[in-house]
């Protein structure tokens, strides 16, 4: 008798075929909620950047085009220089904290879409962004501990490259550079394999932060107990998704790239000999637009695809570990929806 199969995977243990093949079936079957929401997180993300930028510009117009029409033998003033590197900073960090409130959107929407395919249920964009809003704060907060572990050999691996470039350049490798250089290398081999594995060990906490309504730290403490005697096969699936999305994201890049460039050439046949900057600008407006339009679509497969299969792999190990099977198979029959997966 096969198992009951109410949703994109069926309610016993999966394999690697059922969780991609789910992760497949839930874009496919909930494509209006998965891209209406990546629509309008990200594309907000951009306008608010794009009225930032706009901002900024404004603020500083006068002192950019005094520091542009300088000869190259003339040194910009700090009073001039200054606001442009502050208006610079805040429309950089607008940017980090727009996207970053972007993805924790998307890493709740996922999971807040899995609890309805996993039962097979029709739901609505409306249903998905009030769930998956009211659980942004907790994911964010869960995705940003999670990258501050991940970023110390990254960090460390820069100090070392910066060493080495200083040393190349100067020529000189002294004790202190040496020391750096040592620190730095070493310091990310030593910290990699412990940050890949409190990776692994808390990649279901977004899930289990909008299945089970925890809170970050509970989060990641319920992640390390689901993934408790099967962090290989975590690692495995979760490395593979990861590879489909980056790759799918490099595929679609390439017909933008093409786009953009033909667009570029373009823009630049009507540019003068000594054409200002307003111009430049205007002339490359459609190649910035199609480079971004093709980011954005990239952005939206790799932090959907990989989310899904962390979602599913957090249903399979608590079909394994807690048999949620027949609650699952239960939940499916019963007409109103039920609550969230809690422990």
């Amino acid at each position: 008798m096969p198992p009951p199969k109410p949703g994109v995977i069926p309610l016993v243990p999966l394999k690697l075929g059922d969780i991609l093949g789910g992760a497949f079936s839930a874009m496919g079957r909930y494509w209006k909620q998965l891209f209406g929401i990546g629509a309008a997180v990200y594309g907000g993300a951009v306008v608010l950047m794009a009225a930032t930028a706009l901002i900024a510009y404004s603020a500083v117009s006068d002192q950019l085009h005094t520091v542009i029409s300088l000869s190259a033998e003339e040194d910009p003033r700090s009073s001039e220089v200054v606001p442009i590197v502050v208006a610079l900073g805040v429309v950089w960090l607008v940017a980090v904290i727009a996207f970053a409130v972007a993805t924790a959107m998307m890493y709740a929407t996922v999971p807040a879409i899995l609890q309805e395919a996993v039962l097979g249920r029709p739901t609505t964009f409306s249903f998905i962004w009030r769930r998956a809003w009211s659980r942004v704060p907790a994911v964010f907060g869960t995705v940003v501990l999670t990258f501050l572990i991940v970023m110390v050999p990254m960090v460390l691996m820069v100090v070392g490259v910066f060493a080495v470039i200083i040393g190349s350049i100067t020529l000189e490798y002294g004790g202190n550079l040496a020391l750096w250089t040592a620190l730095g290398f070493l310091g990310a081999l030593a910290t990699a394999p412990l940050a890949i594995w409190l990776w692994v060990k808390f990649c279901l906490a977004p899930s289990a932060v909008v299945f089970e309504g925890q809170s970050p730290v509970a989060a990641m403490r319920r992640s390390a107990q689901l993934v408790r005697g099967d962090w290989w096969r975590v690692l495995g699936i979760t490395l593979l998704a990861l590879g489909m999305a980056y790759v799918a994201s490099y595929v679609i890049q390439i017909p933008f790239s093409f786009l953009g460039m033909f667009s570029g050439m373009i823009g630049g046949t009507t540019l003068d000999e000594d054409p200002n900057p307003a111009a430049i600008a205007f002339a490359m407006s459609g190649y910035l637009v199609i480079m971004a339009l093709g980011q954005l679509i990239s952005q939206f497969i790799a932090a959907t695809f990989p989310q899904l299969v962390t979602g599913l792999l957090y249903v399979d190990r608590r079909m394994r570990t807690e048999n949620l099977g027949p609650a699952l198979a239960e939940a499916a029959a019963a007409a109103p929806p039920p609550p969230p997966y809690g422990p």
